[in-house]
């Protein structure tokens, strides 16, 4: 019997074939496997009984890395004389396409050859296998091979070449494989001799150890490392040493904004926060993200974080090492390595300055991040696509399907997606209809693009703010990168309405001959959940609350109950207009934010402490602003409501980073939630629209803040109403309607004390509700739902 067998999905750079080799050597089978553009091509021949042996194991004992998205088996009456199993060299193909490998963090076995002393690749950096390494960062072009990656430019020594022919060795056919010498190097290079002198160069430290030893050293004495990753640059420095934390806080500009921590191991990790076994398991899992943990109010076993990590939260984004440079730079235990003692906890943010991508190249990196640190640690492996660290947290929730069931597939979620980058993307999510190949922009702010076409949609990795120049340059080096990879001539152009977008303004200025379609953010935000979910392109209840979206009408808005399919949709219900001083920065000033809501509604606030360390002439500026309002912005946000609410109970009257405000003063509240009642609110009917009307709800926080009572009380008390205030939305929803599913979308579902109120009270008055469970909530996902719009618009 012969059968020729076609795969597709994730079957490339993850050992698939060599597993292909041995199983079918093992069965006995005569054939060859051999990978193409669209994924891998198989020939078997063989007694009945071992070929179907083989389709059976095929996929249910492929490599643990891989992903089968389809298998097709037809008889194979070819003639030949096939004597023995080969591995076949790769075909490409410009009509096909498959997706690509994201970066895979180090495996256990290279991490035991990299502390084996015994092993030629000890205390070697660029330690990989078939399991494991860069993908997406070197990958210029598929098939996924050496020559169309990063290291092409570095020879193969004879034992590299060796491990790379042997199909049963787990070193074949990996791509980046490498040694200490044919591979890349280190390097260090010092800039400042110590904090508060003149910047000269010291020295340079070439290749191998010396430079780890050296940065290790470094690290432990106090200064800041730029130091080149997977993706791009990380600025690291002792994440125990208060003024070093402060001094990296003042140099990056972020003075509020939470650092990332990369911990030793597990047990630095446990010392610091509280795990669960999810979190853990995401820990220490292949794509190994930030995962943010709830920080212990005492430190154990001697471990120590400075509170300028993350000030004012009650939260650490944590990781563990996932490259070989990383574990040398971390190690506690490797004999050689001991004798540079190197802190158990590293602050690792990313390499940029305020809102620029992260520096990738080493000329980038001393151009722009040279005012930031005091040494680097460089390599000579290039980075081809820049990559953010994903963040994650566990979902301490209920399913995000409302353990929903499509035929044999369950789909529990314990995953939310903050950023979903490196480890993550660009793998594809799997769509409920045909596309047409599609581009879709993405957001503004957090952006991420989407290509899509047949029945899978490739989110990219994270790009960033799109107002900056260099941001905007990484998001077109991104388009066309993965365009060409996926084989993506766009038919259709998705973008937001929001005409002076830069995202939109890349629209116009493009020579793309495509169909373009602007669509609104909030029905974008909904039909991302409803992609992320598999759903059908039937009507549903969504719930899109977010800080910005340009509407309709012109108006800003971000609490919007919504009647969505992907197809179109209806405005059920919002928040009441308000006026915005600032518009788009407002989110930087929410004192300026309550004091225009107290204006519009009549509310006295002159005597609020929250107003006591206001400059007077801003506010007599705001003030006259407010009087003279026509042309003020109006807003229907959640976002700033929730912005509004934080600065009249006094937690913060002015942000440096998105949402700050917000997440302070959920902070303060978690403790109270469960002992408190919400605050009145009012759903009516002003000139046919529904709205939500927040007059009394704010003129009873205002009394609260008079008679003095507790900030944490307050902002407890206001996350409860703001959650029966969405699930009375979809009740009266239903009622007009009928129907009992719902959707939550926007980046103010992130509040964890909001999204599990809503789920729950939801989910006991019976609706089925939805949730994002692979891509983010925030504006990060939303290019998803602009796709699958774009392909039901007419």
């Amino acid at each position: 019997m012969a059968k020729h067998i076609s795969v597709t999905g994730i079957v490339q750079g993850v050992g698939f074939r060599p597993f292909v080799y041995g199983l079918a050597t093992q069965l006995n089978l005569r054939g060859w496997v051999c990978s193409t553009s669209g994924g891998v091509e198989i020939h078997v021949e063989g007694s009945s009984v071992d070929v179907d042996r083989f389709i059976q194991r095929l996929e249910a004992e492929k490599p643990k890395l891989a992903r089968i998205d389809s298998m097709q088996v037809r008889a194979d009456d070819t003639p030949g004389d096939i004597k023995t199993f080969d591995i076949l060299p790769s075909i490409d193909r410009q009509d096909l396409f498959h997706p690509i490998p994201a970066d895979i963090a180090i495996c256990p076995e290279c991490e035991r050859d990299l502390f084996d002393p015994r092993n030629r690749r000890y205390l070697y950096p660029f330690i990989n296998c078939a399991h494991c390494g860069p993908r997406f960062t070197i990958i210029k072009n598929i098939p996924y091979d050496r020559a169309n990656t990063t290291m092409a430019e570095f020879g193969i020594c004879a034992q590299c070449s060796a491990e790379y022919g042997n199909p049963l060795d787990r070193h074949f056919h990996a791509q980046p494989i490498a040694c200490p010498d044919c591979g890349p190097f280190v390097a260090l290079r010092e800039i400042h001799p110590q904090f508060g002198h003149a910047r000269l160069k010291i020295s340079s430290f070439d290749c191998r150890t010396s430079a780890i030893f050296r940065a290790r050293r470094l690290l432990r004495e106090g200064y800041i490392l730029g130091v080149k990753g997977l993706g791009g640059f990380h600025l690291v420095c002792d994440a125990s040493n208060t003024l070093t934390v402060e001094e990296l806080r003042d140099r990056k500009g972020k003075i509020g904004k939470p650092f990332a921590l990369m911990a030793a191991n597990i047990d630095a990790v446990r010392a610091i926060c509280t795990t669960t076994v999810e979190a853990e398991e995401l820990l220490m899992g292949r794509e190994k993200p930030i995962v943010v943990l709830e920080k212990k109010s005492r430190y154990e076993d001697g471990y120590s974080v400075s509170r300028w990590v993350a000030p004012n939260l009650d939260t650490l984004g944590v990781m563990l090492p996932y490259t070989p440079l990383h574990h040398l730079l971390l190690n506690q235990t490797d004999p050689v390595l001991a004798t540079e003692p190197a802190p158990p906890l590293l602050v690792m943010t990313s390499g940029n300055v305020s809102d620029e991508p992260i520096a990738t190249s080493d000329e980038d990196a001393l151009l722009r991040l040279s005012s930031l640190v005091d040494a680097f640690l460089l390599h000579n492996r290039e980075i081809h696509m820049r990559c953010d660290d994903s963040v994650v947290r566990v979902d301490g929730g209920q399913s995000s399907t409302a353990d929903r069931t499509d035929g044999n597939v369950h789909h529990p979620s314990s995953i939310i997606y903050l950023r979903r980058s490196r480890g993550y993307a660009p793998y594809p999510v799997k769509l409920p209809f045909d596309a047409k190949p599609t581009l879709a922009i993405g957001a503004e702010w957090n952006n991420a693009f989407c290509l899509a076409r047949d029945r899978s949609a490739f989110l990219s990795h994270y790009i960033g703010n799109m107002e900056n120049v260099e941001t905007y340059e990484s998001f077109e080096q991104g388009v066309r990168h993965l365009a060409h990879v996926f084989r993506v001539q766009p038919e259709i152009v998705a973008h937001d309405l929001y005409p002076n977008f830069f995202s939109t303004q890349y629209v116009r200025r493009s020579t793309l001959n495509a169909r373009r379609v602007a669509v609104q953010h909030h029905h974008a935000h909904i039909a991302s959940c409803m992609a992320d979910n598999g759903l059908e392109n039937n009507r549903l209840i969504g719930l899109a609350f977010d800080g910005a979206g340009y509407g309709t009408d012109g108006a800003i808005w971000g609490g919007e109950a919504l009647l969505a399919s992907y197809s179109g949709f209806e405005r059920l219900a919002h928040l009441e207009y308000l006026p915005l001083p600032g518009g788009d920065t407002a989110y930087r000033a929410p004192w300026s934010v309550a004091c225009g809501y107290a204006h519009a509604l009549g509310l006295d606030v002159d005597d609020l402490p929250f107003l006591r360390n206001i400059d007077p002439s801003l506010l007599q500026s705001l003030r006259q602003q407010l009087h003279e309002s026509a042309n003020m912005p109006l807003t229907s946000s959640m976002g700033r409501l929730f912005d509004a609410v934080a600065s009249l109970i006094g937690v913060r009257n002015d942000t440096t980073y998105e949402a700050q405000a917000a997440i302070e003063m959920e902070v303060l509240a978690r403790p109270f939630i469960s002992s408190v009642t919400a605050y009145p609110f009012n759903i009516e009917m002003r000139e046919n629209e529904t709205i939500i009307a927040v007059k009394d709800l704010l003129a009873t926080v205002i009394s609260d803040v008079r008679l003095q009572r507790s900030s944490e009380m307050i902002a407890a008390r206001f996350h409860r109403t703001v959650a029966e205030m969405a699930v009375e939305l979809c009740r009266q929803a239903r009622q007009s309607t009928g129907l009992e599913e719902v959707a939550l979308s926007g980046g103010v579902w992130q509040n964890r004390i909001l999204l599990d109120l809503v789920r729950s009270g939801l989910k006991q008055e019976g609706f089925a509700v939805y949730f994002h469970r692979q891509v983010p909530t925030n504006d990060g996902g939303l290019a998803l739902g602009q796709a699958v719009i774009a392909n039901h618009s007419k």
